[in-house]
Parts: structure tokens; C-alpha cells; sequence
């Protein structure tokens, strides 16, 4: 490649919640370009500052990156301001990333960042094209749009952890006996990390959004989803267990149930802040009061699994996945191209571009949600202690339920329409 005209600088923003490798993610950038005489800047709080034109920076050299790669967090620290909201706020990010000599932009996170990160690239294109943008894929929710068996970076660890922790609640409800844990797992509109973590750890029933082919479902079908594999357990004299539940389910409650939980408030990308809804202990109060009619009275614990994934120490195949994704980050930038999205498959380095992995009804980045026709779903689904359609011929478990079989088929059949 011949020599650049002018310096090239890249600056890294990292953006949404943390996840674990995005320091991997940087120390690489940083190493890669410095190896080739670019300078690196490193952007605090996301886009919060640049939308604002404050230069809130740091220059990253080799020794701020050379040991970062096994930390969680992000030295850079992450926001989840959304330029996008406001021409002004994009205009500024543009105006001043080019006041600092930025040629060159290196965005970490999810479907927003990524839809952020797309808006630059475009405003950029629109006046000049003078700063290149490429995207690197992080979230622990696995939900952007990459090939199926390609996960986002911080998915694996954050499923390791999580399995760990669902673990020591099934032990802790075994040991206590007649004990359930309902645990609430990040996943704002995918289920695949609730998925990870209640394969891997043997819960006894996992519940993602992606099972309900119906736009929207009552709070009482989860409730009768859950309370079924309770009373499943215990007519076969286990009287403990966990429940995970991804916290996208939320998103398909009915308005009118929605509003009994409380008030409902967005974030930034006009997403439900899930922290606000105590989902867990309204669910727990719920099947309570459904058990209590069948003469059961379980301790239930209900438990956020989450926060804590999020900054763990990234495991090895994180470091090094992360690492790779911002090496190739550079190399895509080298080669004078922009707007696209890093991804690794088949060992290859594949941009997948901005335009080519937008949601063609809401236009902003697609989502990608747990297939469940998969034969990985549908082993997980295998494990799961459940009510099944030939449940409904059983007068064993209808007697738990205090009633006749044909009650208790007419009851809960609309469960499998």
C-alpha cells in the first residue's frame, strides 16, 4: 500500500452497555494502527460529548492498550446517547470528530451504536466522505445481524457466567427445598442469552419472546407457562427449581397488562427501560396467586441475571475473538473502505455493509432473534420440564391441579394453539 498523504488518525467510540472484550477490541485497534504510523484516539462516554462538541479524549498509545486485553469494562467508559435523535447532534459528532483530525472511526456495540455509526458514515458520505467508518459487533444479547453460528463478542462469557450463577440457584434451591428461583435475563428483544444460560446450566424451563408466534400475549399465558412446569415437577415429587425468563418477554405483554406493572419509561433509542419494571417480582406475585388456588405454596425467589455479566473478565475465546475483530477493523480501513459492519466467518474477515443489514420496515439495524424451528432450539426445548399437548390427557397432573381431566385439557389448551 503506498504511503499516506496526510496522518491518518482513527478515533474508537464504544457505545450501549458493556460487554466483555471491548478492551480486546481496543488494545488491538490501538496496536494495529500505531504499527502502521496512525494515531488513536480514544472517545469517553460514547457519543455524549462529541454531540455536544466537547473533545473528551485520550491518545491512546501501546502502553495505556498492552494488558487491557483481559479486563471487563472499557477503559473508554460507554454511553448510550443516540445522535441520530437530533441533525444537530450528528452534525456536531461529524463537526467535531473532524476538528480533532479524525480520518477514521472505530464503533463498538449493538444494533443502536451500529444503526449510529451507519448515520455517521452517511452524513460523512453526504459531506465529503472524509471520515470512514467500520463497525465491530458487541453486545451480550448475540441479536445483530450476523450468520447463524457467528456470535457477537461478550456472548460467550456472559453465557459462561450467567450458567454459573443459574447453577448455584438450582443447587440453592435443591438444598432449601420447595424453592423456586425465577431468574430475569438480559435479552432486550431476543432470548438468546436466556437460551445459552438455561441450556448450559440445566434450568428447568427457559422463556423467550421468540416462542409466541402472536404479536402480543397476556401476562397470565406466561404465568400458566410457568406455574405448568412447577406443578409438572412437583407431581413427580421435585418440589424445586429455576425459571429463566429473558427479559424481551416484556415486550409482549399486552399494553393493558404492560400498565398494571407500573410506569413504563424509554431510553434513549425509545427502547423500555426494563430496570424500571420489577418484572421478576411481578411475575412471582403472579404465579403466587395462580399456585394458591392449587393448594401450593412455594418460596420464590425472583432475581435480575445481567449487570453482572456484563463487565466480567472476558474469557479466552472473547480476548481472542476480540482481539481478531479489531485487527480486521483496521485492515478494513486500510484498504479505503467504510461503512460496513466487521465479521469473522469461516476464518475470513466478511464486511457486512450498513445498507445490506438494515431492517427494511424500521430502517434502522436488523435484529436477530432466536430461530425457533432450529434444532438448537428445539433441543433446549427437549430439556425443558413443561406442560406438552400430551400433558393434557393426564389425570395425575390434573389432580395436582384440583381438577377432572377434561377441565384441566379445556383449561390450558389455548397453551398450544
Amino acid at each position: 500500500m503506498s504511503d499516506e498523504v496526510k496522518k491518518n488518525t482513527i478515533a474508537i467510540v464504544c457505545g450501549g452497555g458493556p460487554a466483555p472484550g471491548i478492551n480486546a477490541v481496543i488494545a488491538a485497534v490501538t496496536v494495529k494502527a500505531h504499527r502502521h504510523g496512525w494515531e488513536v484516539l480514544g472517545i469517553y462516554d460514547g457519543f455524549s460529548h462529541l454531540a455536544k462538541g466537547e473533545k473528551k479524549f485520550i491518545k491512546l498509545t501501546f502502553d495505556d492498550v498492552a494488558r487491557i486485553h483481559t479486563l471487563g469494562g472499557s477503559i473508554l467508559h460507554m454511553s448510550r446517547f443516540n445522535p441520530t435523535k437530533s441533525e444537530d447532534d450528528l452534525k456536531n459528532v461529524y463537526e467535531t470528530l473532524k476538528s480533532l483530525g479524525v480520518t477514521h472511526l472505530v464503533t463498538i456495540g449493538g444494533d443502536d451504536t451500529a444503526f449510529s455509526a451507519a448515520a455517521v458514515s452517511d452524513y460523512a458520505m453526504k459531506h465529503g466522505g472524509s471520515i470512514n467508518v467500520v463497525h465491530v459487533p458487541k453486545t451480550i444479547d448475540d441479536d445483530l445481524p450476523l450468520p447463524d453460528g457467528v456470535p457477537t463478542f461478550g456472548f460467550e462469557t456472559a453465557r459462561q457466567v450467567g450458567a454459573m450463577e443459574v447453577q448455584n440457584l438450582v443447587e440453592d434451591a435443591r438444598t432449601t427445598k420447595n424453592r423456586w428461583y425465577f431468574a430475569i435475563a438480559m435479552g432486550r428483544t431476543a432470548g438468546h442469552l436466556a437460551l445459552g444460560m438455561g441450556r448450559s446450566s440445566g434450568a428447568m424451563i427457559t422463556i423467550i419472546p421468540e416462542e409466541f408466534a402472536k404479536p402480543k400475549v397476556s401476562l397470565q399465558e406466561v404465568v400458566d407457562i410457568i406455574t405448568g412446569s412447577i406443578m409438572k415437577r412437583w407431581s413427580n415429587g421435585r418440589d424445586f427449581g429455576v425459571a429463566i425468563v429473558a427479559e424481551g418477554v416484556i415486550e409482549k405483554i399486552e399494553q393493558k397488562d404492560l400498565e398494571k406493572m407500573g410506569n413504563v419509561e424509554l431510553d434513549e433509542h425509545g427502547h423500555i427501560r426494563y430496570a424500571e419494571l420489577n418484572f421478576g417480582e411481578i411475575l412471582k406475585n403472579a404465579v403466587q396467586a395462580e399456585l394458591k388456588k392449587y393448594g401450593k405454596k412455594p418460596t420464590i425467589v425472583s432475581k435480575d441475571i445481567g449487570y453482572e455479566l456484563r463487565c466480567a473478565p472476558p474469557i479466552a475465546f472473547d480476548i481472542d475473538y476480540a482481539r481478531s475483530l479489531g485487527y480486521e477493523a483496521v485492515r478494513f480501513l486500510r484498504r479505503g473502505k467504510t461503512g460496513a459492519m466487521i465479521s469473522i466467518q469461516n476464518e475470513l474477515a466478511v464486511p457486512l455493509y450498513f445498507e445490506d443489514i438494515r431492517d427494511p420496515e424500521t430502517g434502522k439495524t436488523a435484529v436477530r432473534r432466536v430461530d425457533v424451528n432450529s434444532v438448537h432450539y428445539r433441543n433446549a426445548r427437549g430439556f425443558m420440564i413443561r406442560l406438552e399437548p400430551e400433558d393434557l390427557e393426564d389425570e395425575t397432573l390434573a389432580k395436582e391441579y384440583k381438577m377432572s381431566k377434561e377441565e384441566f385439557g379445556k383449561r390450558f389448551e389455548y397453551l398450544f394453539d
